[in-house]
């Protein structure tokens, strides 16, 4: 029994250190395969997908290395970029067409609207501002000195370009003003600007033809001023109460018009060459599936062209739109940026001819769609040559609640026609029912 006591007391011991020896050539053995393993990457004719995944755009572009998953930059939920897209044209294009991009907001709208813009198209522009009442960091605002609300619109813009004038103009060669809920396509505004010279006093929007004879642009859709056409504003419409219209009112859009108009500051034709529209004062729907209302509606008479408002009511290379809300902002930019029918690869349209100073390019040749599957009764084809002159207070665009006012209005009218066609239709059925029963007594009278 001593025997066995000694041998236990000593053989206990040996094993433990066995024990530990194993454990510490395991974990050596182990983490010397780990190293080895993380150094193979997956060859990339098996896994093409992983290995991509596995890289950084850098590196991609570069051709340089892999990045490990440990050094992938922070996801940013506003940032969803392509790599492998070739946008050699577009960068072409944002150096040598430089936009300016000012967007009229307000302290409310802030955080509800303007961040979107800025979250979203706005990115997208040369330069970026936001002309308010009130400073906001997260926008970095212009703070301008003149009171909220649609009586003030005129002062404000007044002051915005005057802003834009002294501070960015020998930054940018065209300069875009647009609400803050206006959504563009700047890739889009940049290829129908190039052919034109910043020197050539030109302004483009979605243009109106009354009140103005040159025509107006939609405030809504917003409006581009070339280089010159900004200067003259500026400097010699502004200050001139003979050019501009001193104080401010509620029709801003018009009374830039006539601004440009007194300054000799053409209203340029914004659609693409086929006649088509490219900047729009509603959201998508209300051009591509437009509400049936009466020609006496005022969108209609306030046309300056002609227009196909249906499914060919819109240029594949469409600038802008009016009305757009937060949410819609961010389908829009995924539908337009990000979603891709596989395999389909559009060929790119050729850039234009540079023009000279002061010239413009001719009027497109309309060319409506052959089918009408966009209409049932043709009636989205409406051109009114009305000379009947709009009453002052209505030129302007409706907001949104609006329209569906508007809407209402005209499925109001419509459903009291049908009801007064039923009446008479009862009445009519109803003196007939007495007639033949006034037949029907005196018959029986002769009888």
């Amino acid at each position: 029994s001593r025997f066995t006591l000694i041998f236990y007391s000593t053989a206990a011991p040996r094993s433990k250190n066995r024990s530990i020896f194993t454990l510490i050539v395991g974990l050596v053995v182990g983490y010397c395969l780990a190293v080895l393993f993380s150094s193979v990457s997956p060859h990339e004719s098996l896994y093409p997908y992983l290995s991509q995944r596995l890289r950084s755009p850098v590196s991609l572009q570069a051709g340089q290395g892999q990045l490990g998953l440990a050094e992938a930059p922070e996801h940013d939920p506003f940032q969803h970029d392509h790599p492998d897209d070739n946008t050699t044209v577009a960068e072409q294009l944002k150096r040598e067409v430089r936009v300016l991009c000012w967007v009229m907001t307000n302290p409310t709208n802030h955080k509800k609207k303007a961040r979107h813009v800025k979250r979203t198209w706005g990115k997208r522009c040369n330069i970026l501002l936001f002309m308010s009442s009130g400073q906001d960091d997260e926008l970095h605002t212009v703070k301008l000195n003149v009171g909220e609300g649609r009586q003030n619109l005129w002062a404000k813009v007044k002051e915005a370009f005057k802003y834009v004038y002294q501070h960015h103009y020998n930054d940018a060669d065209w300069f875009y003003k647009a609400d803050d809920d206006t959504y563009a396509v700047i890739e889009n505004m940049r290829y129908m600007l190039y052919p034109y010279s910043p020197k050539t006093p030109v302004h483009f929007g979605f243009k109106f033809k009354p009140f103005v004879s040159q025509g107006y642009m939609s405030g809504g859709a917003g409006y581009i001023l070339s280089r010159e056409a900004l200067r003259r504003l500026v400097v010699e419409g502004i200050p001139n109460p003979k050019m501009c219209l001193p104080g401010t009112v509620v029709n801003e859009d018009i009374e830039i018009g006539r601004c440009m108009e007194h300054l000799n500051v053409t209203a340029g034709d914004s659609r693409d060459m086929m006649g088509r529209g490219r900047m729009f004062p509603f959201v998508p729907e209300h051009h591509l599936i437009p509400a049936k209302w009466d020609k006496n509606y005022w969108y209609w008479k306030y046309l300056y062209y002609k227009t196909d408002d249906g499914l060919d009511c819109c240029s594949d290379l469409a600038i802008s739109f009016h009305y757009v809300a937060p949410n819609l902002m961010y389908v829009l930019d995924y539908l337009i940026y990000h979603l891709k029918p596989y395999g389909l690869m559009r060929s790119l349209e050729s850039l234009p001819a540079k023009l000279e100073v002061g010239q413009l390019l001719p009027a497109p040749i309309e060319k409506p769609a052959a089918s009408n599957e966009d209409s049932v009764d043709d009636y989205d084809r409406i051109y009114t040559t009305t000379t009947e002159k709009p009453k002052e207070p209505d030129a302007r665009e409706m907001d949104s609640k609006e329209v569906e006012k508007e809407e209402a209005k005209y499925k109001e009218k419509e459903l009291k026609e049908e009801e007064d066609e039923t009446e008479e239709s009862d009445e009519e059925t109803k003196e007939t029912d007495e007639d033949v029963d006034e037949q029907s007594k005196e018959k029986m009278q002769k009888e």
